[in-house]
C-alpha cells in the first residue's frame, strides 16, 4: 500500500495545513549523546537538535504537517533509536520569536 493511502483529506486535496511544532526533551545514555543527536538531525521531521545542560541531554524541535505524522514520529520512530532512555514532548501553541519579528519589520526598510 502506498504512503499516500495514509494521508488525511486536506493533504490529498493539495491544501497544506499549518505545521505542528513540538519540543521534545530527551534523556540519553551518557555515552550516546552525539550518536542520538546525529540520528535525530538526519530525520526530516526534526528541524533542530541541541545538546543541553540540565535535566535533559538533548532537545529536538519537530515540525510535521499533521497529527498522525507526529504520532508516528514520537511513538514509533523515536522509540527505535538506541540510546534514548526517556522523552518528554511539548506541543507548541504559538511561536514568539524576536528573530522572526525583526526580519518581518525590516522588510523594505533601507539601512545606512
Amino acid at each position: 500500500m502506498s504512503e499516500a493511502a495514509f494521508l488525511p483529506p486536506e493533504l490529498e486535496s493539495g491544501v497544506q495545513p499549518p505545521m505542528i511544532t513540538a519540543i521534545i526533551l530527551i534523556n540519553v545514555e551518557r555515552t550516546r549523546v552525539n550518536e542520538v543527536a546525529e540520528r535525530l538531525a538526519d530525520m526530516p521531521e526534526i528541524s533542530e537538535v541541541f545538546s543541553v545542560s540540565g535535566n535533559y541531554d538533548v532537545v529536538a524541535v519537530a515540525r510535521v504537517a499533521y497529527n498522525d505524522a507526529f504520532a508516528e514520529l514520537v511513538t514509533n520512530r523515536l522509540q527505535k533509536i538506541e540510546g534514548i532512555e526517556q522523552t518528554n514532548t511539548m506541543l507548541a501553541f504559538k511561536a514568539y520569536s524576536r528573530h522572526d519579528l525583526e526580519a518581518m519589520f525590516s522588510l523594505g526598510s533601507t539601512a545606512d
